[in-house]
C-alpha cells in the first residue's frame, strides 16, 4: 500500500486535532473547533478523522471526558462538580452519556469499591481489541482468516 504525501500531512493535521482534544478535553471543544486545529473543513474533519481513528472526533472527546470522570469519581468528586471538571455544560447529557459508555450511572460507579481496579484506559482498550482491516483477499487477510471465516490475531 502506497501512502501519498498528502495522506500523510492530513495523518499529521489529524495526530495534531486529537492531541488538541486529550489536552483540552475539559474546555469547550466543537467539530468546528477540532477541525481548525487540523485546518481542514468540519466536514472533512469529521469524515477522515472517522477513517483514521474508527470514531467520530465528538465521540472521541466524549470517551475522554467519560474517562477523566472515572478517575475523578473513584477519588470521591461529586457526580455535578466531575460534569463541570470535565467539560460537560448539562448534567442530565453528562448522565446519559456516562450510562451509555461504563454501564452504569454516575452516582452508582461513584458508590461502588474500586480498590480492587487496576485501570486501564479506554483508548488502550479500543486500540487493542480495534478489528484490523485488510483488503479483501490480499494474502494478508487470507493467513487472518480461520476455517469459520473468524478473523484470528497472529503474532
Amino acid at each position: 500500500m502506497v501512502v501519498t504525501s498528502e495522506e500523510i500531512a492530513d495523518l499529521v493535521q489529524l495526530r495534531r486535532a486529537r492531541d488538541r482534544i486529550d489536552r483540552d478535553y475539559a474546555q469547550p471543544l466543537d467539530v468546528p473547533a477540532m477541525a481548525r486545529a487540523a485546518l481542514m473543513s468540519p466536514a472533512h474533519f469529521s469524515r477522515k478523522f472517522r477513517a483514521a481513528y474508527g470514531e467520530t472526533p465528538y465521540s472521541y472527546l466524549m470517551t475522554r471526558r467519560i474517562e477523566r470522570a472515572k478517575a475523578l469519581l473513584r477519588d470521591g468528586t461529586s457526580v455535578t462538580d466531575t460534569c463541570v471538571a470535565v467539560g460537560c455544560t448539562s448534567l442530565g447529557s453528562f448522565s446519559s452519556r456516562f450510562t451509555e459508555i461504563v454501564g452504569e450511572t454516575p452516582s452508582q460507579y461513584r458508590a461502588r469499591d474500586h480498590s480492587h481496579l487496576e485501570v486501564v484506559p479506554a483508548c488502550v482498550t479500543k486500540v487493542v481489541t480495534r478489528p484490523q482491516r485488510h483488503a479483501k483477499g490480499t494474502e494478508q487477510d487470507r493467513r487472518s482468516e480461520g476455517g469459520d471465516g473468524r478473523r484470528t490475531v497472529s503474532a
